[in-house]
């Protein structure tokens, strides 16, 4: 059973939008935080958002601030991103993650103990 389970990727014209969900799949767990991550092809994942439980804490990419925004249900291990005006860039599969330790900075997939299998964004001109 997949812990986490994302939902709503999808193919979209530039400018466009998509809301992607995460949540768990069974089980919930003792979380400080979840993010959101991508990967594009032949690309390594790289950070797109996190949300810090608790203090309500969030952190975008740079390349992401200003069109996407991140929030979620800390008690229901579930995350969710906005993603508006999506650019042809912004293709990836996208993966959410739970980061179980309270130091974990959240911006590295290192922080992250539980992942989804991802979601496919694809963004067209």
């Amino acid at each position: 059973q997949v812990p986490l389970v994302e939902s709503g990727g999808g193919l979209v014209q530039a400018g466009g939008s998509l809301r992607l969900s995460c949540a768990a799949s069974g089980r919930t767990f003792s979380s400080y935080g979840m993010g959101w991550f991508r990967q594009a092809p032949g690309k390594e994942r790289e950070f797109v958002a996190a949300i810090r439980w608790g203090v309500g804490s969030t952190y975008y990419a740079d390349s992401v601030k200003g069109r996407f925004t991140i929030s979620g249900d800390g008690p229901r291990n579930a995350v969710y991103i906005h993603m508006n005006p999506l650019e042809p860039m912004d293709a990836a599969v996208y993966y959410c993650g739970d980061g179980l330790q309270a130091s974990s900075i959240l911006e590295f997939p290192a922080d992250y103990d539980i992942w989804g299998q991802g979601t496919q964004v694809t963004v067209v001109s």
